[in-house]
């Protein structure tokens, strides 16, 4: 019982490709189509009528995504009334294929309220067709399965983007977390050395004054790291700013941040991804890297992917575990979710390199 006001209630579908020219080259096909079969067939079931029909409705193909059930609305009922324009004959055209499109984009994109009153129209023209003896029961029932088998199609699309977007928004859920907690380990790293240059200067302070005032200097530094480092990852996680990669900002051996292409259009959870995998290289870099003097962090995107590189010239120690933390392991576990890969390895002279191609959108569709 509870089904149908889920329907009911059911939003939108987000993400709805905006009207483009390939809107238009199909809407143009299908009328080109219909005259060329017009003029080929002069025994074609409704004759010029047909023929119109197709190229008054194919503009619906241009709205069928924006306003799903307009486009139903207008389309079915359209070719309830044709056959009595032409005796009878209801117009079958091949070129009216192009109305299939349109249950699928309602049940995809339309909204619950948007659904229901679709298949009420899509149900009426069936059922008022077979009434006034323009198909049989047998005809009608064929293409009722047809139309109901396309929409079920638009379901399941629909739902299977959804489960998507929730997989992706946990992804980032997940990264937000981890950030959180090195944010923890950043504050907590950085108190406790405060605290311990505060205790050496109040057991110093007695036989030497100097002591105090040095103290104060370090734990002055201190504060200043860390509050550096607390305002850089809170900034990322309350932004939806998708890498903030100037948080490797700082640090030995120092980060050479490179950044090509517009990182502002990636999916949340693949910019997110990107940061992680950086920060994770990078780490693993100024902890295992002996002898490093510089660490190279390159990214880059195209129209399809995002490519991250780090990369830096000391010499590498074993692979780091993959126990605590994100890990090597983890790495590829997340860029594999999000259909990437990543791998790391020593380059063939010096240092070690960790490199990661992404999908802009995350996982194929």
């Amino acid at each position: 019982m509870s089904l149908l006001p889920a329907l009911w209630d059911e939003p939108r579908a987000p993400g709805a490709p905006p009207r483009n020219w390939r809107d238009g080259a199909l809407a143009g096909t299908f009328c080109a189509l219909a005259v060329v079969e017009g003029l080929t067939r002069p025994d074609l079931p409704g004759g010029a009528v047909a023929v119109v029909l197709v190229v008054l409705l194919a503009p619906t193909l241009l709205w069928r995504r924006s306003h799903p059930l307009l486009m139903v609305a207008i389309a079915f009922p359209a070719t309830f009334v044709a056959p009595f324009l032409t005796g009878g004959v209801p117009p079958e055209a091949r070129s009216l294929a192009f109305l299939i499109l349109l249950p699928y984009s309602l049940l995809r994109w339309g909204s619950g309220r948007s659904i229901a009153a679709g298949i009420a129209i899509m149900v009426a023209k069936i059922v008022a067709s077979v009434a006034a003896g323009q198909m049989t029961a047998g005809t009608a029932l064929a293409g009722a399965a047809v139309t109901f088998a396309v929409a079920a199609l638009g379901v399941a699309m629909r739902y299977r983007a959804a489960a998507r977007r929730r997989e992706l928004d946990q992804v980032r859920l997940v990264e937000r977390e981890r950030l959180a907690r090195d944010l923890h380990d950043t504050v907590a790293h950085h108190v406790s050395a405060m605290a311990i240059r505060a205790q050496a200067g109040l057991a110093m302070a007695g036989s030497d004054p100097t002591a105090a005032t040095d103290a104060l200097k370090v734990i002055e530094a201190e504060a200043a790291k860390a509050l550096t480092e607390m305002r850089t990852v809170v900034a990322a996680l309350r932004s939806d700013d998708p890498v903030p990669l100037l948080a490797f900002a700082g640090g030995h051996p120092p980060v050479d941040l490179d950044v090509t292409g517009d990182l502002n259009t990636l999916a949340p959870a693949v910019g997110a991804a990107v940061f992680r995998l950086a920060q994770e290289a990078v780490t693993n870099a100024r902890r295992h890297a002996r002898d490093a003097t510089r660490i190279e962090v390159r990214v880059a995107t195209d129209d399809e992917a995002v490519h991250l590189r780090v990369t830096d010239d000391g010499s590498p120690a074993e692979e780091p575990p993959a126990g605590r933390g994100f890990g090597l392991a983890g790495m590829r576990e997340r860029a594999e979710l999000l259909g990437g890969v990543c791998t790391a390895g020593p380059d063939p002279g010096r240092g070690w390199s960790v490199t990661a191609t992404l999908p802009r959108t995350g996982p194929a569709s």
